[in-house]
């Protein structure tokens, strides 16, 4: 379950790294996509600290989440999230 939720969150968050079209994406809906990924970050993070797993992608994840809507800050914020997680979920850490 945890390496699925980080797949997922790490998709996500690759897309919304997405220069332009994520950042239009965020600001077309109002900034409600940051969030949506916060709250899917807390319950990784529960799951992964349930399981026993890394926690880092998902704490990165919160943090990516708070400053996402900042331009350029957020898109690379969004990258280097989707990097740890999906490494992470690749790695079954």
């Amino acid at each position: 379950m945890t390496s699925t939720m980080k797949w997922i969150t790490g998709g996500i968050e690759a897309f919304l790294g997405i220069p332009l079209i994520g950042g239009f994406f965020i600001m077309g809906h109002a900034w409600a996509p940051l969030g949506f990924m916060a709250i899917l970050h807390i319950i990784t993070l529960l799951i992964a600290l349930n399981a026993g797993k890394s926690l880092a992608g998902s704490i990165l994840g919160i943090i990516t989440s708070v400053v996402g809507w900042i331009p350029f800050v957020g898109m690379v914020m969004h990258w280097i999230t989707a990097l740890v997680l999906i490494t992470s979920a690749f790695r079954g850490k």
